[in-house]
């Protein structure tokens, strides 16, 4: 059976996760305009750092910050924010992202996976219209980015990392 288009770039998302360097988490994105693969992007230390699966340690295990939180104290850059550093904004524009997360220690998806708000903020003014996240193998979430702008997390303190 042919797999569903959202499914096809989901599963290419998981691919490019799988070049991550997190300890904790494999994020993958890919970003597609007019059905082309715009760019791709894995969690990863910005070029020349050394990434925490060279160092052997995450800094915000080691410090037992609780996930979700003190993203400024982690070594590695997200995926969505690698994919859009790799686009041009007018292949951005009405895009969509499709995003996937695993476990880097048990391989499951991240449940109730999402953008951080960093991320989201960086979605908006890309111009990507679309957000789908993984759920499972076959399952989905779509999320508008309108939506986004519309509900802002950042005046009500609810960050859903």
């Amino acid at each position: 059976m042919r797999r569903d288009k959202v499914n096809y770039y989901l599963d290419l998302a998981e691919i490019v996760s799988q070049r991550g360097t997190c300890l904790r988490r494999r994020y993958g994105a890919v970003i597609v305009k007019n059905d082309e693969v715009v760019s791709t992007g894995y969690v990863g230390s910005p070029r020349g750092r050394k990434n925490c699966t060279d160092l052997g340690f995450c800094i915000r295990q080691k410090l037992q910050i609780p996930r979700g939180e003190r993203y400024e104290l982690c070594r590695s850059v997200h995926a969505e924010a690698n994919a859009i550093i790799s686009a041009s904004r007018d292949q951005m524009i009405g895009s969509s992202l499709y995003l996937t997360g695993v476990e880097a220690d048990t391989g499951e998806y991240v449940k109730n996976s999402n953008s951080c708000s960093m991320c989201k903020r960086m979605i908006i003014n890309a111009g990507i219209e679309t957000v789908y996240v993984r759920d499972d193998k076959d399952n989905y979430r779509v999320v508008k980015v309108a939506d986004w702008i519309e509900k802002d997390e950042s005046l009500e303190g609810t960050f859903g990392y």
